[in-house]
């Protein structure tokens, strides 16, 4: 009280002269004199300090001045007794000597079971003791397990279920178990996460070598189909079949074998932006050109009967509006495809357990199927003029050829689609490789193969004479 009063008589709250304001005073251990106390000094704007455990104070006034640096006794209670629940002691030893708290402590205590000391003389005793504290009804949830509790059991009886696939917990008697990160999963033991093996259609595993030897070997062949139809290209057996035609149907299968290249590797940027609308466009030249054939075969026909108006589309121009005007709508689609929504590199981590598998991407499966749906447009009309076309009295007629080629084809592009939607991974890319592959090799065989053998085996079949006596 003297800290409160004049400098030399004892006078309570008065101040008359003057002297240092204290900021603070430090209170002792003995809480109910320090709740006391804050009366007084709160009038004097003075704070206090205690570092015993105080009571709670309902005065917001007083309670601005009045501070303390450990928590009220029953926060202190709540957080033992969390702390006694977490390590799971069931048998507990409490020493105490208030009544009051002891009680709202016991009231907080309703699954464990609590032996009081009021004497704290007896705690060494008790501590000595063309005890280990156990679980009342089962042993600890080891990790990779959860809890689960039992219903209308006490809380310390749960049952331990293994974490789902993809979840690890890492601590015993855990709650929860937790989701592994994307690109993560968990071990046999769910206990730990591992990082996935990253997978895709390589040049290192067989199938990748398998596909790319037949893609370079397919390439080549056509390269000598090529260079022989160069060759000989004077020959009666390459003119009259529209030498032009057949050199772009020739580089067209060329470069669709080669873009099945772009399928193989790693995904990149550009080899996602390439592969489809790559393979969609040539492929389209190569549909248009056969178109072309077939259709020139029946214009000719028809110039040749008397009266016919035809003539006027007999010759190269119409076969080079064919295939410029349907690889050009193609080549449109696949730029808005491009340009709206492009395809790019991605992962799909949820696939497998154990493996993150790289893909593209193709941004727009609708424009992908309108491709596709181009293509198979083309190669449906390409199948019917070349089936109404295959009996015409023609030279080397290639519609019967180009018949048998585009069944193939058709066959194996209707076969490709339920395939690939019911494929995954890196198969999904080695179902579209092969029936790219497939398709190719049907058109080169069926269609330049007789063609081939005449020219180096039966040179003799090979001249105009000849060419005129098959007519009819």
């Amino acid at each position: 009280m003297k800290l409160l009063s004049t400098r030399d008589r004892f006078i309570p709250n008065f101040k008359c002269d003057t002297q240092k304001i204290f900021p603070a005073v430090i209170a002792g251990p003995n809480s109910n004199i320090c709740f006391l106390m804050s009366h007084i000094l709160s009038i004097y704007k003075i704070a206090q300090i205690t570092y015993s455990s105080a009571t709670e104070e309902n005065n917001q006034n007083e309670a601005a001045f009045f501070h303390w640096m450990f928590p009220t006794g029953n926060k202190q209670q709540m957080w033992l007794l969390r702390l006694l629940l977490l390590f799971r002691w069931i048998w507990i030893g409490v020493i105490y000597d208030e009544a009051e708290s002891l009680e709202r402590l016991l009231r907080n205590c309703e699954d464990v079971i609590v032996i009081v000391f009021h004497n704290a003389e007896i705690f060494p005793s008790f501590i000595s003791e063309q005890t280990r504290p156990l679980s009342l009804c089962n042993d600890e949830c080891s990790p990779g397990n959860r809890k689960l509790n039992v219903e209308g059991q006490p809380f310390c009886c749960y049952d331990c279920l293994p974490c789902p696939e993809g979840e690890i917990s890492i601590y015993t008697d855990e709650d929860r178990c937790f989701q592994c990160q994307e690109g993560y999963y968990s071990n046999k033991n769910h206990d730990f996460c591992l990082r996935k093996v990253v997978t895709f259609l390589s040049y290192e595993e067989p199938l990748g070598i398998g596909l790319a030897t037949s893609a370079v070997a397919l390439s080549f062949m056509t390269a000598l189909v090529l260079a022989i139809f160069v060759k000989y290209h004077n020959t009666p057996i390459v003119k009259v079949n529209n030498r032009m035609l057949s050199y772009t149907l020739l580089i067209s299968l060329l470069l669709s074998f080669l873009c099945t290249l772009l399928f193989i590797g790693q995904p990149q940027k550009m080899t996602c932006l390439l592969r489809q609308t790559a393979f969609g466009i040539v492929f389209s030249v190569v549909i248009s050109c056969l178109l072309a054939k077939t259709t020139t075969v029946v214009i000719a026909f028809m110039a040749n009967k008397p009266g016919s108006t035809m003539n006027k589309w007999v010759g190269k121009r119409l076969a080079t509006s064919i295939v410029l005007s349907c690889s050009l709508i193609q080549a449109m689609i696949c730029t808005l495809w491009l340009a709206t929504s492009p395809p790019f590199p991605d992962s799909d981590t949820e696939l497998y357990a154990q493996n993150s598998v790289l893909k593209c991407n193709e941004g727009s499966d609708i424009m992908f199927y309108c491709v596709l749906g181009f293509m198979g447009f083309l190669a449906i009309i390409s199948l019917t003029v070349a089936f109404l076309a295959r009996k015409l009295p023609d030279s080397f007629n290639e519609a019967k050829f180009i018949t048998f080629s585009m069944l193939l084809f058709c066959s194996v592009w209707l076969t490709f689609v339920p395939t690939y939607l019911s494929t995954k991974g890196k198969y999904t890319v080695a179902v579209e490789i092969f029936s790219i592959l497939a398709s190719s090799a049907g058109l080169l065989g069926f269609i330049f193969s007789p063609k081939c053998y005449i020219i180096l085996f039966r040179p003799e079949q090979n001249k105009r004479e000849q060419l005129m006596k098959r007519k009819g």
